[in-house]
């Protein structure tokens, strides 16, 4: 792999998921485009932030980028290798390479599994280590990793709360040794008081170990504090990507500048004085979305070729992408 390039591409990626109807013979009568078309990198190291409103598509796009859907179209490069051309041992190299943090610490624990047997899974799958008392001995040590004592090894998921089951799933992830994690919103379940203590713990192990993050999330203030840059999705598709505080501060698409305008801000005079964008309307159905510029139907500014026309993805400056006609 060539050292500048990035640890990873993603280019044109869509997944359809099939709409399909009869109970014996069953026929195609459409398809849920839940990722259609989205194109990013993430450099070695580095933090990508994706938000947007639910069902916009952000963990489909996490879950078809590690391969875990396989792709409708396009290509998915993590650390040189084609995920979607992967087979056999390229496959298992990509599974240790790059990991995931699933969303919901109660339903991503196999709740007949002890401690010992979901974190060191990953060391017997790509056999990291030879004897079953080395791999309980990395399995102790990766629980101290993540604030755990090693005396819980023999818990099974329930004996925890919902912070240590997802510092559990933290664990699991870094058991492979991986060079890039996905995160897909792995606060969102918690307790406020734990959130923080959780993001703190994964800012610790990037610096430690040098990791790469996909960090999925809608709240937008932990994702200023966490990530290097942020992209936007709506309805399927990539909207905006900047350098956090470019996004933040000069945010360009209209869509962006009504979820910055929802983020609650703690002084009560600027919070009563700033203006706020209420958007008109629901999201369109992934099913049908509409033609031209996905959020023209509920976009503030848009003019008669966005109905019609698709907005193309540019750089409106150095490091700031954004598809909008009017940006």
């Amino acid at each position: 792999m060539n050292p500048t390039s990035p640890l990873v591409r993603v280019e044109n990626l869509v997944k359809h998921f099939p709409v399909l109807r009869g109970l014996v013979i069953q026929h195609k009568v459409g398809a849920v485009r839940a990722v259609d078309g989205i194109t990013f990198s993430i450099e070695s190291g580095e933090t990508l932030g994706l938000v947007g409103e639910s069902g916009c598509g952000k963990t489909t796009a996490g879950r078809t980028l590690l391969g875990l859907y396989p792709a409708t179209d396009g290509t998915v490069t993590i650390d040189g290798h084609i995920v979607q051309h992967a087979r056999g041992a390229e496959l298992l190299a990509i599974r240790r390479k790059a990991q995931m943090i699933f969303q919901d610490p109660y339903a991503s624990l196999n709740p007949r599994w002890t401690v010992n047997s979901i974190v060191g899974e990953p060391l017997r799958v790509h056999h990291l280590l030879p004897s079953e008392a080395e791999r309980i001995d990395r399995v102790k040590e990766l629980m101290s990793l993540v604030g755990l004592s090693g005396r819980l090894i023999n818990r099974f998921p329930h004996e925890f709360s919902g912070g240590q089951r997802q510092r559990i799933g933290i664990a699991r992830a870094l058991a492979s040794d991986p060079k890039f994690i996905v995160c897909d919103e792995p606060i969102s379940a918690l307790d406020v008081s734990i959130q923080a203590q959780v993001v703190n713990l994964l800012e610790d192990l990037q610096d430690r170990f040098g990791l790469t993050y996909l960090f999925i999330a809608h709240d937008l203030s932990m994702v200023r504090h966490i990530c290097d840059r942020v992209a936007v999705m709506y309805l399927g598709v990539m909207v905006e990507m900047a350098d956090r505080n470019e996004l933040y501060e000069h945010p360009m698409h209209p869509y962006t500048k009504a979820l910055l305008s929802s983020v609650p801000i703690p002084d009560p005079k600027k919070e009563k004085a700033r203006r706020r964008t209420i958007l008109a309307g629901d999201v369109p159905s992934p099913i049908n979305p509409p033609e031209g510029c996905r959020f023209h139907p509920r976009c503030p500014i848009a003019e008669e070729r966005c109905s019609s026309e698709v907005p193309l993805w540019h750089s409106a400056s150095p490091g700031h992408w954004i598809a909008c006609h009017k940006a």
